[in-house]
């Protein structure tokens, strides 16, 4: 299963470009995890919130397959323990060969791209640094792929 990653921002602190590899680095056929990266457009005091959403929306969907089951990275979907991430990364798995998560912008998704994707899932109440996002995205995968393999990667 090929799975996307498509994030709004393209200069993350290197840090963070060494945690999320670590994590994308470990996947193995039949498993491919990708980082896409895509600028996030200049704010300008001229330009509204609203315009710049579009934007990022337009190039969130852009940016990933038409072929792909796409899924929002949001606070306002269902949150997911460990183990139900790998049951549903299984489930989804025997339903699509492809799946695009893309992560928004500052400031949330544009209603186009909300409605464009056909699910939406939350990584936690709390608002995180899309940096970090990256990486907690990148090793929870690797984990729920783990546990779909029976390595002992997660312990109860």
């Amino acid at each position: 299963m090929k799975i996307d990653l498509i994030a709004l921002g393209t200069k993350m602190p290197s840090w963070v470009e060494q945690s999320s590899q670590e994590y994308i680095k470990r996947f193995a056929p039949p498993w491919q995890f990708n980082l896409i990266e895509i600028p996030i457009p200049k704010r300008h005091k001229n330009r509204s919130i609203n315009t710049l959403i579009q934007q990022e929306g337009q190039a969130l969907l852009q940016a990933s397959s038409k072929t792909s089951m796409r899924i929002a990275l949001d606070e306002h979907g269902p949150s997911m323990n460990s183990k139900a991430l790998a049951k549903m990364l299984e489930k989804l798995r025997q339903q699509h060969s492809h799946i695009a998560l893309l992560v928004g912008g500052p400031d949330g998704h544009s209603d186009e791209c909300r409605n464009t994707c056909e699910q939406t899932w939350s990584l936690s109440p709390l608002t995180l640094p899309h940096g970090l996002v990256r990486i907690i995205v990148a090793e929870q995968l690797y984990r729920a792929v783990a546990l779909i393999q029976g390595h002992p990667y997660h312990r109860d």
